[in-house]
């Protein structure tokens, strides 16, 4: 029993504390629901929680293949590593549920900015699950910056077609 507890108190990615990896999934957990927050102010069917949880899943994904790169079992040569199958497994991933989110009606097209928040809600997470938090950070502004200043531009200069 004691092993078993102590197994489960030992953080997953080695040389990482239980602290980091608390403060990485917390801050997919923010930014994710910040471009969310915004998607979700608009209305749109893929809103703050759909955006919590693509940039917590990403994240947790990070960490697992983190982890596995770090384990003693990665030091075997008879096994596989590539890291960067991580990014391709979450951007498949994302985009099969952006593209539930783009349809057209007529000649318009609808979604593509929430399926591209989507996208960027995966990279997010991703980049707190490695350990980007500065640079995901960032990304999270400029895309708030795009979203919300960009929209006001757009109505300001770019006359209705109704």
């Amino acid at each position: 029993m004691e092993e078993i507890i102590a197994r489960f108190a030992t953080p997953p990615v080695e040389g990482h504390g239980w602290p980091t990896i608390l403060l990485r999934l917390s801050m997919a957990i923010l930014l994710g629901g910040l471009i969310g927050w915004e998607r979700e102010a608009k209305q749109k069917h893929a809103g703050l929680r759909t955006h919590v949880m693509i940039a917590l899943a990403a994240c947790l994904f990070s960490l697992i293949t983190l982890g596995m790169m770090l384990s003693p079992l990665a030091d075997d040569d008879s096994i596989r590593k590539d890291p960067i199958r991580l990014i391709e497994a979450v951007t498949a991933g994302v985009a099969f549920l952006a593209a539930g989110t783009i349809f057209t009606r007529g000649g318009d097209v609808k979604g593509l900015t929430t399926g591209a928040g989507m996208w960027l809600a995966g990279s997010v997470g991703v980049a707190c699950g490695l350990g980007y938090l500065g640079l995901a950070t960032l990304a999270t502004i400029l895309a708030l910056v795009v979203l919300v200043i960009f929209k006001r531009i757009e109505r300001r200069t770019i006359p209705d077609e109704d």
